[in-house]
């Protein structure tokens, strides 16, 4: 039996731009600067510096820039720095079904290589080949994590963002079918990220993304030199789904590659925390708008959701919380919405997560699980709020915000893109942040992507 990647491979190699329709691409523009902008926003995350530092910056002579910041360093250093900062932020994009953030380590990977194409004058990235590669790259990742029927053990977003990011350099550097083999056998043999950094909510969560980007790069390149790599990577007695998943499915995914596109299925982010956490404060948003929650005279909050929520969010408020793990506890940012009305990246300073008063109303919300048989899905989910007197007030969601089904409206993520690009660690012109929308929209028509990283850098 053809394992399944020969099945991947071709379909990355021959797609085209055409294939894609309009609506495709217009979400596609619309993700790539959610993107960008939530890089932008990362850039002044924790840690970043060090990372930067870690890769011998300024000592070596660069030749890809990190987005948002003075930094140049070799293309693979600057995927990984970029993915880090897309998601040390828990702001970027979700796809839900297959449980990954699918652009990640996609566009990352994408922006390095084309800044070191752009800077050493040897090609010219066009927007159409972007938009191409980035919707392919998210097919890639998107559906091999659809295919999984098992709860999370690795981190999916990094192992199947791996995938995703080789065939998006695969198509920018036009790989043949062989090579393209290749280069997803040999980034197979680079994956890593496991759950731990997830449940301990270190930073260690958004460089597995940084990781898997930065191997993305590294396996094309070594696929260009004609070195092969193992073949049976998704369905060997050693690939991907022994190793790293469990229980799989491909019937139906594999008929329908090119006709279904994954990047039309994927979930906006409008609140900066883990996406499980995205269900349970668009519930309390709702109660309290409809209902004027009164949080003094709150007795408990009970939230029942599916096992995926409670196993990635359900963590206990604590005290001294650091940053990554107050963006994934559930307890925390329902009961932060509750007291604001609001969750943005200011949710998250140190002043913030350590509140007294928002940890004693946090202390009051109990995560249950509702006994859900899908270990990959985050909907539907039930909030209440039963008060001193004992009266409640329940709300249920089904399609949380930001969901193609019930999406963020085009101000709201062109604000978004525009907040983020104000908290940039570095300060850019504030006038090529319009030049960035208006070109990211038109991104079919741009000769040079690379012009629009100029915009992206000091």
């Amino acid at each position: 039996m053809t394992d399944s990647i020969d099945r991947f491979a071709a379909h990355v190699v021959s797609a085209s731009y055409d294939d894609f329709p309009d609506e495709t691409l217009t979400i596609a523009k619309k993700f790539i600067l959610d993107t960008i902008g939530v890089c932008l926003m990362g850039s002044s995350g924790p840690w970043v510096t060090e990372l930067i530092q870690a890769h011998h910056y300024p000592l070596t002579k660069g030749i890809a820039r990190v987005i948002g910041s003075d930094a140049a360093l070799t293309a693979q250093s600057a995927a990984m720095c970029n993915a880090y900062q897309m998601h040390n932020s828990e702001f970027d994009c979700f796809h839900e079904g297959a449980v990954v953030h699918p652009l990640t380590c996609v566009l990352a990977a994408c922006l390095a290589e084309i800044d070191k194409l752009t800077l050493s004058k040897k090609d010219t990235i066009t927007g159409r080949h972007l938009i191409q590669a980035v919707t392919l790259g998210v097919d890639v990742a998107c559906n091999i994590g659809i295919a999984s029927q098992t709860g999370l053990r690795f981190f999916r977003p990094g192992t199947c963002g791996a995938f995703g990011a080789t065939a998006a350099i695969g198509v920018l550097r036009r790989l043949t079918k062989k090579e393209m083999i290749n280069a997803f056998g040999i980034v197979f043999a680079q994956m890593c990220g496991t759950m731990q950094a997830h449940t301990e909510g270190s930073p260690l969560l958004g460089m597995q993304m940084g990781f898997n980007a930065r191997n993305a790069i590294i396996a094309c390149d070594i696929a260009r030199q004609g070195i092969p790599a193992p073949r049976d990577i998704l369905e060997g007695p050693f690939g991907y789904f022994k190793l790293f998943e469990g229980k799989y499915d491909f019937d139906n995914i594999l008929t329908n590659l090119g006709k279904n596109w994954r990047i039309n299925e994927i979930s906006h982010k409008p609140f900066p925390s883990g996406r499980a956490t995205h269900g349970i404060i668009d519930a309390c948003l709702r109660l309290r708008e409809k209902y004027h929650i009164n949080e003094k005279i709150i007795d408990n909050i009970k939230a029942r959701v599916p096992p995926l929520v409670h196993h990635l969010v359900g963590r206990p408020v604590k005290d001294n919380m650091n940053i990554n793990y107050a963006r994934l506890c559930a307890q925390f940012t329902a009961a932060e919405v509750l007291i604001a009305g609001k969750l943005n990246p200011e949710s998250f300073n140190t002043n913030k997560i350590n509140n007294q008063e928002t940890i004693n109303l946090a202390k009051k919300i109990i995560i249950e699980v509702d006994g859900n048989p899908d270990p990959n899905t985050l909907t539907p989910l039930l909030v209440e709020v039963t008060y001193n007197d004992g009266s409640s007030k329940i709300e249920s969601i089904c399609n949380v915000i930001g969901h193609p089904s019930n999406p963020m409206s085009r101000n709201e993520w062109i604000n978004k893109f525009k907040h983020n690009w104000s908290l940039s660690a570095i300060k850019l012109d504030t006038n090529n942040c319009e030049k960035v929308i208006d070109s990211i929209e038109d991104l079919e028509n741009q000769s040079s992507v690379g012009a629009i990283i100029n915009m992206l850098v000091p």
